[in-house]
C-alpha cells in the first residue's frame, strides 16, 4: 500500500475546484461529446460539476475533474460503474459516454491548466441531501443500497483504485493530524477521538477485507425515487469520484456517518442500516468491531478536511455550507463511547454478547448486611407499588425504598437492567434514560463500604469513589469518602460511609456518559418529577418519607468513563454489555432480575387469530396507562390521542378501588336483586330525554347496536333497515350488514342483504354536496326513504351517528336528522341515535350527540365510554317498544348489568360530573382545534379539520382541490408521530384522516405537545 505524506494530501486532494462557468460547460459538452444543452452548475466540494438539459428534454452530467485526479482514476470510476450496473441490474448508476474518440475521460485546457471532462447519464431523482428527517424505512434502504455496491464491487480490479485518497479510512488518522489545525479550537478534540479510534481499527486491521470501494454512498449521493408517501427511497447510487482499493466496511461507515447530521437521528438511529446492510453482505466480527470506530474516524476526517476546503476555497460555497453538519456528524458519532455503540450493533445483527461480567468478590461490600434480610424493589412499569400515578411523583422511589425498610428489611435493592417506571417522562419526544446501569441500595440507617476486592482508589471526589482492578471501575455513589484518590486498597479496606439523602428521584440531566472529572451521571432526562395535583389518589409530592440512607453501586469495563447510572432503551444492549451487574457484590438475596426482551410479539401472532390487527408494524408493548399516558415496557410513556375507550384515562383510582369493592362483595347476572342495576338504570335515564325511560344492559357496542335492532323489528314486524354508508356500527352479522365502512370490511358495499338500504355519506368536506349544498342531503335522504315506503319497503330503523365518527369527527349538515327522522316516522319506522363512539360528554358542548341535531331519538345505543374500558353497553328506548321486544322471546346478557358493570357504569358518570370531564373537553378541545387550524394554514396537507371538542378528525390531502386523499402520508406521519411519542391512527373509508379522540382528562398541556409535535412532523418535509 502507499505510504501517505503531507505532499500527498495537499497536493493530490487539496486543490482549489476549476473555474468554469456555464457557458464553458455547454461548450465543452458540445465539443467533447457531441451534446448541445443549457448548462446548470450543481455543487460538489472539489469538482464542478454541471447539468447538461438537451431541447428534447434528456439530460446528462457534465463533471469537469478537480487537477489533482488523473486520468487512470477518472477510466476506474467509469468502469466501477458499467461493473455494478451490470453486477446488480436493479440498481440505477450512471455510465459513462464515449466522445467522438470512442473515450470516455475527454481532455482540455481551460485558462492554462489541463481538465479532465466526462459526460455522465442523469438518474431523474432527487437525493437525501440536507438534514431533514430519514424514517427508518428509509435508513434501511440506503443500508441495502449500500451492501449491493459492495457486494457488486467485490471482483472488480482496475489500476486506477490504486490511488492514495483522503477519503480512504485507512488514511484517516493521518489526514486528521495533517489538517486538524483547521479545526481551530476544536482541534484537541478530534485528534483524540480521531486517536482513539484508530487505535480501535488497528486491533483488526489485519482481518479487514479489502476491495474496490465506492467511498462515498452517502445522502448526497443516492437517487431517490419519491413514495406515494411522499418519501424519498434511495434507489440508485451516483459519483464515484472516491473509489478507491480500501476495507470493504468502509462503505458502511461512511453511509452511517451522513445519517447523524439528519434531524432527530442518534447514533442508534444507523441500526436499520447496518442490519439492511449485513443482510445483502455479511459483516464478519472484526468488521462489527471496527464499524463505529470507522464512523468516528469518517466524522473527524470531514471536519478538518472540510474546513481545510473551505479555507483554500472560499468561494466554493458547496464546501462551505457543509461545516456545520459534518461537526454534527462528528459530535454525534463521539456522543456515545465506541465500545457501547459496537455492542448495540453486535445486539442488533444478532451476534453473541462479549461483554464485561463483575469479578467475584474477595470481601463484603457492606459488610453491615451479611445475613441481613435484603428486599429488591420492583419499580418496572407493572410495579404494583406505583399505581395511581405514585410513579409520577417526586420522591417515589425513595417512598418504595422505604415502605420495605418499615416492613423490617435491612435493605431495599433496586435491580440492575430494570426500566424504571419512575424514569419516565411524559410528554418528551424523546425516550427518557428508563434502563438502570447501576444498583441503588437504600438503608435504615449508616453504613460502612469497604472495597470487595484489592485495587487503586483512582478517584475520591465529592460523594463518589471509584475503585479499579484488572480493568474493571468499581464506582460507588453517595458515600463520604474514607480513601484517598491515588492509593492502593486491599480487599476489606474501608473506602467510605453511606451518606443520607444524596440520592434523590428528582435528578438532573446530565446526559450520556462523562470523563473522570464528572459527577456519577444520571443519564439523560429528569425522573419522578411532574406530578400534578389532583392525578391521583395520592396527595401531590407524596407521603413523607424518612432520609434515605442510599448506595449507588455500579460497575464499568470502561476505564477512564463515567457511564450514566441510566441509559436509553435503544443503547441499553451497548451500555450493559459493558456495565455488569454488581448485585452479586451484596450477596446472594440481592440477585437481580432486570427486565429483557421478548418474543411476544410472535407468541402473538402463533396463538392469536391475526385477523385481530395491533397498532403499527412494530407495535410497543404498552402495559400500563395513566390519565391520558400508555407506557411501554421500556417505560417511555406516549400521549394518548386515539383512545375513546377510556373516557376518564387510564388507571383511574376511583374506578379501581369502586370494582375491587364490589367484586370481593358479589357479581353474578342480572337475574338477581340488587341494587347497582337499578341505580345505574335510573341514572342512565336521567342524562337522557324523559321519553327514553327505559334500559337494557349489554356487553358492547355491537351487541347494543343489534339489539336496537331487533328492537325495531319487533316493533314494526319489518325487517328493512336504512343506514349511512362508510358508517361502522359492529360486527355481529346485523350489525356488519349495515355497516358499509370499506375500511372496516372491503366487501361490505357488495354483500350487504336486500333489506339493508343505505343512504349517501352526509359528508359535507368531500361528498356529492359541499359546504352550504351540504343542506340538500337532507331532503334528498328523506326522498329515498319515501321512495322506498312506496315501493312497499318502509323501513322499520334508521341508524345514524349522530356525529359522523368514521368520516373522522365530521358534524351532521344542519337539520339532517331531523328531516329524517320525520320521513322514518311517516313510515311507521324508529330512529336509532348510534352514541357508541360519541355519547358521554365528548362534545363538550352536549353530552350526546343527537342534542347537537336538536332531535329525539326513539332509541339510543351506547358503550365505550360507558365503562371507560370495560365491557359495558346500553340500549335506551321507551317503555311501550322496550315492551314489544316480549313477542321475540325473553333478552338476557350474562354480564351485561352485573354487579360489577353496574358499579363501573355508576362510577364512570360520578367521575365525568365530579371531575367536569365534559367542561375539559370543551374548552381544552376548542384549544387544540384553534392549533390544528393555525396548522391548516401553515400546511396545504392538511385538508380539513372536523370535529368539536374531543371528538375531532385531521383531513389530510394531497391536493386541497381535487381532495385526493393523503392515504400513505397519514400513515407515515402516525408512525412518525409514535416515534415522538404520540399515539394516532388514521380513520375514514379513506385512512386519511388522523382520528383524534382522547381521554376527556386531556390537559391544556398536552394538547399543545401533539400539535407541536404534529407541527414537526409535517415540517419534515411533506
Amino acid at each position: 500500500m502507499p505510504s501517505p505524506t503531507a505532499f500527498d494530501f495537499f497536493d493530490t486532494a487539496g486543490l482549489p475546484a476549476p473555474r468554469v462557468g456555464p457557458e464553458q460547460a455547454r461548450d465543452l459538452a458540445r465539443e467533447l461529446f457531441g451534446v448541445d444543452g443549457a448548462a446548470r452548475e450543481l455543487g460538489s466540494q472539489q469538482d464542478v460539476n454541471f447539468l447538461i438539459t438537451e431541447a428534447d428534454g434528456t439530460r446528462h452530467v457534465l463533471k469537469v475533474s478537480n487537477p489533482a485526479f488523473g486520468r487512470p482514476e477518472l477510466l476506474a470510476q467509469n468502469a466501477a460503474a458499467a461493473h455494478v450496473a451490470d453486477r446488480e441490474p436493479g440498481l440505477p448508476v450512471p455510465r459513462a459516454r464515449p466522445g467522438a474518440d470512442g473515450e470516455t475521460v475527454q481532455s482540455t485546457v481551460v485558462d492554462g491548466r489541463e481538465l479532465h471532462v466526462r459526460l455522465l447519464d442523469h438518474l431523474d431523482g432527487r437525493t437525501l441531501s440536507g438534514d431533514g428527517y430519514l424514517a427508518p424505512s428509509v435508513v434501511a434502504a440506503l443500508g441495502d443500497l449500500t451492501g449491493r455496491v459492495v457486494r457488486a464491487l467485490r471482483d472488480f480490479r482496475h489500476p486506477g483504485t490504486e490511488r492514495v485518497l483522503q477519503w480512504d479510512l485507512r488514511h484517516a488518522p493521518r489526514v486528521v493530524e495533517l489538517l486538524a489545525e483547521y479545526a481551530g479550537g476544536d482541534a484537541d478534540l478530534v485528534r483524540s477521538a480521531a486517536r482513539s479510534a484508530a487505535e480501535s481499527v488497528g486491533r483488526y486491521a489485519g482481518e479487514l477485507p479489502v476491495q474496490a470501494v465506492h467511498g462515498d454512498i452517502t445522502d448526497d449521493n443516492v437517487v431517490c425515487r419519491t413514495t406515494p408517501a411522499g418519501r424519498h427511497e434511495p434507489v440508485g447510487v451516483i459519483d464515484f469520484g472516491d473509489l478507491t482499493r480500501s476495507w470493504a466496511v468502509g462503505d458502511l461507515a461512511v453511509t452511517c456517518a451522513s445519517l447523524l447530521r439528519h434531524r432527530g437521528a442518534t447514533p442508534a438511529a444507523v441500526v436499520p442500516a447496518v442490519r439492511a446492510f449485513h443482510r445483502v453482505s455479511p459483516l464478519s466480527e472484526a468488521e462489527v468491531e471496527v464499524l463505529w470506530p470507522l464512523v468516528v474516524l469518517r466524522g473527524a476526517v470531514l471536519t478538518v478536511s472540510g474546513r481545510h476546503q473551505a479555507a483554500i476555497d472560499a468561494a466554493n460555497a458547496y464546501a462551505t455550507a457543509a461545516l456545520d453538519q459534518e461537526w454534527e456528524i462528528f459530535r454525534q458519532a463521539t456522543s456515545v463511547p465506541a465500545e457501547v455503540m459496537t455492542h448495540v450493533l453486535r445486539d442488533a445483527l444478532g451476534l453473541p454478547a462479549r461483554g464485561a461480567a463483575c469479578p467475584p468478590r474477595e470481601a463484603a461490600l457492606l459488610p453491615a448486611l451479611e445475613g441481613g434480610r435484603i428486599a429488591t424493589m420492583d419499580l418496572s412499569v407493572t410495579a404494583d407499588g406505583l399505581h395511581d400515578g405514585r410513579w409520577t411523583l417526586p420522591g417515589a422511589e425513595r417512598e418504595a425504598a422505604a415502605a420495605l425498610l418499615r416492613s423490617g428489611a435491612d435493605a431495599a435493592v433496586t435491580r440492575h437492567a430494570e426500566r424504571r417506571l419512575t424514569r419516565s417522562l411524559r410528554d418528551s419526544a424523546t425516550p427518557p434514560a428508563t434502563v438502570a446501569l447501576a444498583v441503588d441500595v437504600h438503608l435504615a440507617g449508616p453504613a460502612a463500604v469497604h472495597a470487595p476486592w484489592a485495587g487503586t482508589v483512582v478517584s475520591a471526589a465529592g460523594d463518589t469513589v471509584v475503585l479499579r482492578s484488572d480493568g474493571v471501575d468499581l464506582l460507588l455513589g453517595g458515600l463520604l469518602p474514607a480513601a484517598a484518590a491515588g492509593g492502593r486498597v486491599e480487599a476489606g479496606a474501608r473506602l467510605g460511609d453511606v451518606l443520607a439523602g444524596v440520592h434523590d428521584d428528582a435528578v438532573p440531566a446530565a446526559g450520556g456518559a462523562s470523563r473522570q472529572d464528572g459527577a456519577f451521571g444520571e443519564g439523560a432526562g429528569e425522573a419522578g418529577e411532574g406530578g400534578v395535583p389532583g392525578e391521583s389518589g395520592v396527595p401531590a409530592g407524596g407521603p413523607p418519607a424518612p432520609d434515605a440512607f442510599t448506595l449507588r453501586v455500579q460497575l464499568s469495563a470502561l476505564a477512564g468513563v463515567r457511564p450514566p447510572a441510566f441509559a436509553q432503551p435503544e443503547l441499553a444492549a451497548g451500555w450493559q454489555a459493558l456495565c455488569p451487574d454488581p448485585a452479586v457484590l451484596l450477596g446472594p438475596a440481592a440477585a437481580s432480575d432486570g427486565t429483557s426482551p421478548d418474543d411476544l410479539l410472535r407468541r402473538r401472532d402463533a396463538s392469536f387469530a391475526t385477523v385481530q390487527e395491533h397498532y403499527y408494524a412494530d407495535p410497543p408493548r404498552i402495559e400500563r396507562g395513566w390519565r391520558h399516558h400508555l407506557v411501554d415496557t421500556e417505560g417511555r410513556a406516549y400521549l394518548d390521542m386515539l383512545n375513546n375507550v377510556t373516557i376518564l384515562g387510564h388507571g383511574h383510582p376511583r374506578l379501581a378501588e369502586a370494582v375491587e369493592r364490589q367484586w370481593r362483595l358479589l357479581n353474578t347476572n342480572s337475574r338477581f336483586h340488587y341494587g347497582a342495576v337499578v341505580e345505574l338504570s335510573e341514572r342512565l335515564t336521567a342524562t337522557l330525554p324523559g321519553h327514553l325511560d327505559t334500559v337494557f344492559l349489554v356487553n358492547s357496542g355491537t351487541e347494543a347496536n343489534d339489539l336496537a335492532l331487533r328492537i325495531a323489528w319487533a316493533w314494526t314486524g319489518r325487517r328493512d333497515v336504512v343506514a349511512i354508508r362508510e358508517a361502522y356500527h359492529g360486527w355481529s352479522d346485523a350489525t356488519d350488514a349495515i355497516s358499509t365502512s370499506v375500511a372496516d370490511n372491503p366487501d361490505a358495499l357488495a354483500t350487504r342483504p336486500a333489506w339493508v338500504h343505505t343512504l349517501p355519506a352526509p359528508n359535507a368536506y368531500r361528498g356529492t354536496h359541499r359546504g352550504a349544498d351540504a343542506a340538500r342531503y337532507g331532503p334528498e335522504a328523506a326522498g329515498e326513504i319515501r321512495a322506498l315506503t312506496a315501493q312497499g319497503r318502509p323501513p322499520a330503523a334508521f341508524i345514524c351517528e349522530p356525529y359522523y365518527g368514521n368520516a373522522g369527527g365530521m358534524p351532521l349538515p344542519d337539520g339532517y336528522l331531523a328531516t329524517v327522522y320525520d320521513a322514518v316516522r311517516e313510515a311507521g319506522g324508529l330512529c336509532v341515535a348510534d352514541e357508541v363512539q360519541v355519547g358521554y360528554g365528548r362534545l363538550g358542548e352536549w353530552f350526546w350527540g343527537f342534542e347537537q341535531q336538536g332531535v329525539l331519538p326513539d332509541i339510543v345505543t351506547v358503550a365505550k365510554a360507558m365503562g371507560n374500558g370495560h365491557p359495558l353497553g346500553a340500549v335506551v328506548t321507551r317503555r311501550d317498544i322496550a315492551e314489544r321486544y316480549r313477542s321475540q322471546g325473553y333478552f338476557f346478557s350474562s354480564a351485561g348489568g352485573s354487579p360489577v358493570s353496574s358499579v363501573v357504569g355508576l362510577t364512570v358518570l360520578d367521575a365525568i360530573r365530579d371531575e367536569g370531564l365534559q367542561e375539559n373537553a370543551r374548552t381544552v378541545g376548542a384549544h387544540l382545534r384553534s392549533r390544528l387550524l393555525e396548522l391548516a394554514e401553515r400546511y396545504d396537507l392538511i385538508g380539513a379539520v372536523h370535529g368539536t371538542g374531543l371528538y375531532l378528525g385531521v383531513e389530510l390531502v394531497r391536493d386541497r382541490r381535487d381532495l385526493t386523499p393523503a392515504v400513505e402520508e397519514t400513515a407515515a406521519i402516525c408512525e412518525r408521530l409514535r416515534e415522538l411519542g404520540v399515539i394516532v391512527q388514521p380513520t375514514s373509508d379513506r385512512l386519511c384522516v388522523l382520528k383524534i379522540k382522547p381521554p376527556l382528562c386531556l390537559t391544556r398541556e398536552s394538547a399543545d405537545f401533539f400539535a407541536d409535535m404534529l407541527d414537526r412532523v409535517l415540517a419534515e418535509g411533506w
